[in-house]
Order: structure tokens, then C-alpha cells, then sequence
């Protein structure tokens, strides 16, 4: 292929090369049929595959038949990256079916605010849980020899002004949240493409970005794949093409009319001819790896892929709340069942915006519900709330006699989809007054009430503690009516865990005081303490947490292993522990293994998600889940050095059900390889007196001093704080000369650290 594309870069003219770069279409590259260079077609979506009936279509309306199956934040919360793994898998078939060669997908950004108006899209608030979910569907994807566009790179994490806003992020935060989970899905699955995002990023655009896309994403991480731009993200294409993107999205008319412009540009030395011919190389790279594949007489099995959707949109649900013992229904024990709510009949199964898919069929969960509970059960009826968003109280009314009158009521509630849309983020985190109305009359006239979610994000629960039980059904695609029924019944045992912390009101989330920014600029303000790592950090108790998710079956954890008690940076740590099932029912459970720097010298969470695993028991049954971290587990960005870097000292090794439900505790010694942070002339006596060699070095030449035993505690702490500089302004150092010495000193001393040449 290598030779290929060299041959290929030899016969090409500028002209071609240039319009190599830039879409033909909405949805398709440019052909180049002299030379045997065929068009690809680059199609939405990460749950589906959004095919319109021609290239010039939107297919935002109407799209070709393909299996909907659940949205990202519904996968994310399976904790199973094998699962994932199946459904990129099925999305390939069908992309190959339809004749896509690249499947734009997934998205992995960070849920920062549950506002995001695109969250359902998303996988996680942690970047550790979304870069594996997005790197096993990747792996499913191309597979099948479609490739894949990881998106939206990066900090594209609102919607508010998305094609403009500028991004202010620390490089700390930068590294450790918002790109992890691209550098993990590159590491680990090497994505065929990745898609640049609308947004600028510390004042530059993403799609013009040398720093994320040559050093970090090309360089660093050795990407050889495709950067392609969002649709319609490009400003001027010599600057995009100049910082590192390779493919311009989509193709119009007037995109193309600039390309003789670009040719001539080449020509004069203005543009490199280098820089083109690298990006039309990763694009001939692209073409070769997707047209391998390419099958015009290639189907798929509708039902079979129905049936997967099924299973994976049940593995998805999470019980939040169980009272009781309430779930699951038992059809012989009942008589009467009362479904409520206008989303048992039309679900609201997947988000709106460019994901939309046309599905080849849909369950809601009152057919299905019905189905299953056969003639023994009477099954009874009522919308509750109208489909426009207000109040009906006559709806009410009808709901809360039919619910007076049943054993059990099981009410269907949800976000519509003008409240989760890409375009538009949301502006509060309720509920429909209609639908939280709904759940507070059934839970007044029937005490064995059921509440059903349907949504993308994160919601407010006034009610929480009124129903015995709660499910949350996510957004679960064409299947997603059958696969809560299959809960609701038993058929399927509950393991989703919630992959974003579910906070009691909106003001209580890390983001609230600075999304979605000014209209210019969002900062960054919370750091790297997104998510959970925010409610623990400030002791805030969330509505539920990070992790957390209900079985009807239970577990216990024991015999917590580490394979060492002191590493190095540079070593594995095997982490096992003993999972049994100790319950009648067989199920599965979400291990979660978090680190804690017990003493840290810069601001770090309280833990960090670094490792998990699912494991399916039979009752009574024990395994041993085996984990495993590097030093990398360990590490903080240093941004002053520009480096991860892991700091010497004891790290909690905690592993257990959810974040807040922490079952088993070891500790692990880490000895650092890595240089320390040298001292500098702006370094405080403070902290240089942390270390017994910086004191002996201060002792040798100032023998009389006793800088750890200053007794005036107002006198200790203005001196402690003083920069070494300003001690030279102050007399107590004799000159800069000497200044340096000393730091010097304080750096062999401590550090080893030898002068530069």
C-alpha cells in the first residue's frame, strides 16, 4: 500500500492532490479515475447508520432503513466493552451493506455539564470509562473494514455557539480529562479517521490546530489516519491544512471553486507541496483500507441485528432504586397492571440532530409489556400527560384511577426532544412539569409504583423518594421498549452502572458558575475535577453516583491482591479481587477499581476511575477479577515540564460497586524513575524546607539559622512564602550570582540535578 501511495503522489497533479483534500459532496470524496482512485462516502452515525436516499440529501428527516440501536450514554453505562464491541461490529455490517466506507463515530467527548444539549451522544463524565467504550466500537467497526471518525477532537463539549466559542483550558486539565479518552481510542484501537472539532481551543481553531493535531495527535501519538474536519469547521484551508488537518468536509460548490486558488498557492511557495502530500497520502491510506472491503452485493440480518439491539439496550438499564424487593414484577403474583404515560405507546428512543436514524423497526413497552404478561394479567391504560409539554389534569385524573385500581403502575417518563437536541444545550436539568405531575399523583394512590426514564443526561428527581422503584432506561434505541420490559419482568437481571454522577439540582454540577460561558469564551473553571471527582472534592452528596447501579441479585467483594507492594513508574500492578454472587438470581457485576494519591504536592481528585471489568456469576459463584495499571495509572501532567509525571509516595488501591461504594482497600508504594521538579528562583523557602537535603544545604552555609523553627507564627508565615528572588531585594541574599548558586545547590542536594551546558 506504501508504494502504492508513493507511486500515486509521483502522478498526481497539484490540482488532483488539492482536490483530494476536500469532499466532492455533502457525503463523498473526489475521484480521481485517471489514476484508479476511487470515491468513499463518510456517513453518520454512532448509533445507526444514517444513509440518505442521495449524496446531496441531509438525511436528517428520512434515511434508509438501519438498525437505531441504543445511544452513547446508554452503551457507556453497559461497562461492557465486549458488548461494544458486538454493536460496532453489526454497525460495520451494515455500513458495508449500504455501501459506507467510514461510519462517523463515536463520540467521545466529555459530559462537563449534563446541559450539554448533545450529552445522549457522549459516553462519559470520566475520560478513563469513555476512551475504552469508544475504543472497543472502534475496534467493532473496522473490523468489518469501515472505518471509523472518533470525534468531535476536542473540548467540543456544548452546544451553545459550538462553531465559535473559544475553549480556555489548562494544559493539566487538557491532558488528563478532555484528551485522554481521544489518546486511549488512538492507542488502543487507532481510529481510521478523527474528526476535528467546530470550536477553538486556547484561542486557536481545532481544525487549525498545530499543537493538537501535528505535536500532540500526529506526533506523540503516532497517528497515521485521517484528520477530517466537522462539517462546515473550516475557516481557510491553507491554515487548516498547514496545522495539521488533512480532509475538509463536506464538498459544495463554492469549497471547491478555492481549489485552483490552493493550487496556486502550492505553485508559489506559500502553501508547502510537503504539507499536501502528507495529508493526500493519509487520505490514499484512507481509500486503500476502507475499498478493500467494499462489497456491492452485501446485506445484513435485520432481525438478528434487532434481536442484538435488544440484548445490548437491557444491559444497558440501570436500576437505580429497588424498595422492597419490588422488582422484578412477578406476572402469577399479579392480577392487574397499570402502564402509564404517553412514552409506553410512542417511545422517545434515540436524540435528535445528525445521529438520527431511520429504524427498521420499533417496540414500545406497552406491546411488549403486554406481550409478555399474557391473559393472566389485565393490562390497564392512561397517556397521563399530553404529547405537547403542559399540564392535561384530566389526563392526570384518568391515569391516577386507573393506577388506584392495579396492583402495580409502571409510569413511562422522559426527556421529549426538544428538550435534547444537537444544535442547543439544555437550560435546566427537569423534567417536564407534566411528566414529574404524573409520578406524584400515581405514587399518592399506589404504593407499588415503578418509574421508567427515557432520557440522554442527567435529570432532576423531586419525587425520588416516592416510588419504590426506578429504572433508567436511557435513550434505548429501536429495542429499548422490549429490553425494559425484559427487566421490568426479570427476564434479563439489571447490571447497568451510571456512567455520569446524577447531581440533586443543577447548581450543585462543577460546570454551573461557567457553561456555557459568554458567547465568546468558556473557561475551564472546575479543572480536572469533572464529574464525580467535583462532588467528592467538595463533599457533595449527588442525587445518585458516578458507578452506581442495582442488581437483583447482590455481590461481595473480598481478598483484595496486589501483585507488588512497591513498584516503580515503570512497572505493572496486577490488581485482583474475588467477586461472589450472593444472591438466587444470576447476574452481573460491574468491578470498578479507582487510584487515590494519598499525598499529593498539586491539586488531584480524591480518586480516579483507572480499570474495570464486568463479570457474569451464577448464584453462589466466585470469580477473581484480575485488573491490571502502569505507571501511567499514577501519573499527573506536569505542565510546567510538559510531561506526565508520577510522583514517589503510597497510592490507595480501592476497588469496588460504585464511587461512592468502595468494598475492598490496599496500598501500593510507588518509587519514581522520573527527574523531580527542579527548584527555580521563584521557588518558596516553604517549598524547598519539604526536603531534609534543601535544609542541610541551608544549614552548612548558614549555620546559625534555624529556618524549620521560626517560633512567631505570623513572622513564619510571611517568610515561608517568600520567593528565593526576593530575598535578594531583601539583603538576605548577597546577589543574583550567588542566587543561582544556591539554586543550583538546592538542585544537586535534592534532585541530582546537574547544570545544563
Amino acid at each position: 500500500m506504501e508504494e502504492r501511495i508513493q507511486e500515486l503522489l509521483r502522478e498526481l497533479t497539484i490540482e488532483e492532490k488539492i482536490a483530494l483534500t476536500v469532499g466532492a459532496s455533502t457525503w463523498s470524496t473526489h475521484a480521481v479515475e485517471r489514476l484508479g482512485i476511487p470515491a468513499i462516502n463518510l456517513n453518520d452515525g454512532p448509533h445507526g447508520v444514517r444513509k440518505p436516499e442521495s449524496d446531496s440529501d441531509s438525511g436528517l428527516t428520512h434515511a434508509t432503513p438501519a438498525t437505531c440501536f441504543p445511544t452513547a450514554s446508554a452503551l457507556a453505562s453497559s461497562w461492557d466493552t465486549g458488548l461494544i464491541r458486538q454493536v460496532g461490529e453489526a454497525l460495520g455490517q451494515e455500513c458495508l451493506a449500504l455501501d459506507v466506507q467510514v461510519l462517523l463515530g463515536p463520540g467521545t467527548n466529555l459530559k462537563r455539564s449534563p446541559l450539554g444539549g448533545r450529552n445522549f451522544e457522549y459516553f462519559s463524565e470520566d475520560p478513563v470509562l469513555a476512551g475504552e467504550m469508544a475504543a472497543a466500537w472502534i475496534q467493532g467497526v473496522q473490523s468489518k473494514g469501515v472505518g471509523t471518525s472518533l470525534k468531535h477532537y476536542v473540548c467540543n463539549d456544548q452546544e451553545t455557539h459550538r462553531m465559535t466559542i473559544n475553549a480556555q483550558v489548562d494544559p493539566q486539565t487538557l491532558r488528563e480529562v478532555y484528551l485522554l479518552p481521544f489518546e486511549r481510542a488512538v492507542k488502543k484501537a487507532s481510529p481510521w479517521t478523527i474528526m476535528a472539532a467546530y470550536n477553538q481551543v486556547n484561542g486557536v481553531r481545532a481544525v487549525e490546530h498545530p499543537e493538537l493535531l501535528r505535536e500532540i495527535l500526529k506526533g506523540e501519538w503516532g497517528y497515521d489516519g485521517v484528520v477530517v474536519s466537522d462539517w462546515f469547521a473550516v475557516n481557510k484551508r491553507e491554515d487548516a491544512l498547514s496545522g495539521g488537518l488533512d480532509l475538509e468536509m463536506p464538498g459544495t460548490p463554492a469549497v471547491n471553486a478555492e481549489n485552483p486558488r490552493l493550487a496556486q498557492l502550492v505553485r508559489d511557495g506559500l502553501l508547502s507541496e510537503e504539507v499536501l502530500d502528507e495529508a493526500v497520502a493519509r487520505i490514499l491510506r484512507l481509500i486503500f483500507r476502507t475499498t478493500a472491503q467494499r462489497n456491492p452485493g452485501a446485506t445484513f440480518d435485520k432481525e438478528a441485528h434487532h434481536a442484538l439491539a435488544r440484548k445490548v439496550a437491557s444491559e444497558c438499564v440501570v436500576l437505580l432504586k429497588n424498595e422492597d424487593n419490588l422488582l422484578p414484577l412477578e406476572p402469577e403474583k399479579l392480577s392487574s397492571i397499570a402502564i402509564l404515560g404517553r412514552f409506553a405507546k410512542h417511545p422517545r428512543f434515540q436524540g435528535g440532530g445528525s445521529s438520527h436514524v431511520t429504524p427498521t423497526k420499533l417496540e414500545c413497552a406497552y406491546d411488549e409489556l403486554t406481550a409478555l404478561l399474557g391473559d393472566a394479567v389485565k393490562v390497564h391504560y392512561a397517556d397521563g400527560y399530553p404529547e405537547e409539554d403542559r399540564v392535561d389534569e384530566t389526563l392526570l385524573r384518568e391515569a391516577a384511577e386507573v393506577a388506584k385500581a392495579a396492583d402495580v403502575a409502571v409510569v413511562f417518563i422522559g426527556l421529549p426532544d426538544a428538550y435534547e437536541v444537537e444544535g442547543m444545550d439544555r437550560k435546566h436539568i427537569d423534567l417536564p412539569p407534566s411528566h414529574n405531575r404524573l409520578v406524584e399523583e400515581i405514587c399518592r394512590v399506589q404504593p407499588n409504583t415503578v418509574v421508567v426514564l427515557s432520557n440522554g443526561s442527567a435529570v432532576a428527581m423531586p419525587w425520588v423518594d416516592r416510588p419504590k422503584a426506578i429504572l433508567e432506561g436511557w435513550l434505548g434505541g429501536q429495542a429499548g421498549g422490549g429490553a425494559v420490559a425484559d427487566v421490568l419482568l426479570g427476564r434479563v437481571n439489571p447490571s447497568g452502572k451510571l456512567s455520569e454522577t446524577f447531581p440533586v439540582r443543577l447548581e450543585d454540577t462543577p460546570a454551573y458558575l461557567n457553561f456555557p460561558g459568554d458567547g465568546h469564551h468558556v473557561r475551564y473553571g472546575e479543572g480536572v475535577f469533572v464529574g464525580y471527582r467535583y462532588y467528592e472534592k467538595k463533599g457533595i452528596k449527588p442525587l445518585f453516583p458516578f458507578g452506581h447501579g442495582l442488581s437483583y441479585t447482590t455481590f461481595e467483594y473480598s481478598d483484595l491482591r496486589l501483585s507488588k507492594d512497591v513498584i516503580t513508574d515503570q512497572d505493572e500492578l496486577k490488581v485482583t479481587v474475588k467477586v461472589r454472587n450472593t444472591g438466587n438470581r444470576a447476574g452481573k457485576e460491574v468491578v470498578q477499581l479507582y487510584v487515590r494519591d494519598v499525598e499529593a504536592t498539586v491539586p488531584r481528585p480524591e480518586k480516579e476511575l483507572k480499570a474495570f471489568a464486568k463479570v457474569s456469576l451464577e448464584p453462589g459463584e466466585a470469580k477473581d477479577v484480575e485488573l491490571v495499571l502502569t505507571g501511567r495509572d499514577f501519573a499527573y501532567y506536569d505542565a510546567a515540564r510538559s510531561m506526565w509525571y508520577v510522583e514517589a509516595g503510597e497510592f490507595e488501591i480501592l476497588v469496588g460497586a460504585s464511587s461512592a461504594d468502595i468494598r475492598c482497600r490496599a496500598v501500593v508504594i510507588v518509587e519514581s524513575t522520573q527527574p523531580k521538579p527542579g527548584f527555580h528562583e521563584f521557588t518558596t523557602l516553604s517549598e524547598i524546607l519539604q526536603y531534609p537535603e534543601a535544609v542541610e544545604v541551608i544549614r552548612q552555609l548558614m549555620p546559625h539559622a534555624a529556618p524549620t523553627e521560626i517560633q512567631d507564627a505570623s513572622v513564619a508565615a510571611i517568610m515561608l512564602n517568600i520567593p528565593l528572588a526576593k530575598l535578594v531585594k531583601m539583603g538576605l541574599i548577597p546577589s543574583e550570582e550567588e542566587l543561582r548558586s544556591l539554586v543550583q545547590r538546592f538542585n544537586e542536594a535534592v534532585h541530582g540535578l546537574k547544570p545544563s551546558a
